[in-house]
């Protein structure tokens, strides 16, 4: 029964959308890698959940009834038929190919990750070592460095526009950045007594499109971060 009215409920979002997930997202998670107390590795437990749920919005309504109800509360397919409306064996492909693509987005999300990571970390070492050549190889052409009030209120410029004007900006000055995984991304962070700044970057095509730096305690709050071992 309670199968049913999530499908009429799915089927009801097609013409009505519905929050967004983001709207209760976990509260931010700052922590140094291997260094997770009980509460925080439940927030983490969380932002997992929050990320299988953004895989799972892919699947048609059956497919992911069928996909968790198989593999997590190992509900049998012949129990599954009846509620989704199709035979145990269209049921066990419904699962199966739900399956295939939930692991499929996790291993291209990995794959990402290492791809951001390879860039933040040829970012952060050119910048501490004021390599402005490297830099430029990093920074796509148009690329955009912004800053929130807080950042600025403590030296960041508000905006700087093109690969040449920001890496001047980052060129050796930037000191004491450690690489984080912020809402999922790979960026960098630095603290400075207990000013905390969070670079938040976006990278296209290995090249870094956008620097957006925080400090503003309300907007941190909202961030989920974890330090990176470098």
């Amino acid at each position: 029964m309670v199968a049913r009215v999530c499908l009429n409920l799915l089927d009801a979002r097609k013409s009505r959308r519905e929050e967004s997930l983001e709207a209760s997202m976990p509260a931010p998670i700052a922590s140094r890698e291997g260094e997770v107390d009980a509460e925080q590795e439940a927030l983490l437990a969380d932002s997992v959940g929050f990320a299988l749920l953004v895989v799972l919005d892919t699947l048609s309504p059956a497919e992911r009834l069928a996909f968790v109800l198989h593999d997590i509360f190992d509900v049998p397919f012949d129990e599954i038929a009846p509620i989704v409306e199709r035979s145990p064996t269209a049921t066990r492909q419904l699962a199966s190919r739900a399956r295939r693509r939930v692991q499929g987005a996790a291993t291209v999300q990995e794959a990402n990750l290492a791809r951001q990571r390879a860039v933040v970390d040829a970012f952060l070492a050119a910048s501490r070592d004021g390599d402005f050549d490297a830099l430029l190889t990093l920074l796509d052409p148009d690329v955009v460095l912004r800053a929130d009030r807080a950042a600025v209120s403590v030296g960041a410029p508000g905006e700087v526009r093109g690969a040449s004007a920001v890496a001047r900006q980052v060129s050796g000055r930037v000191k004491g950045l450690q690489p984080a995984l912020v809402n999922g991304a790979v960026g960098a962070v630095v603290q400075r007594g207990q000013q905390v700044l969070v670079f938040r970057l976006t990278i296209t095509n290995g090249k870094i499109v956008e620097i957006y730096v925080v400090a503003d305690p309300e907007h941190l709050r909202h961030l989920a971060i974890s330090i990176l071992s470098e």
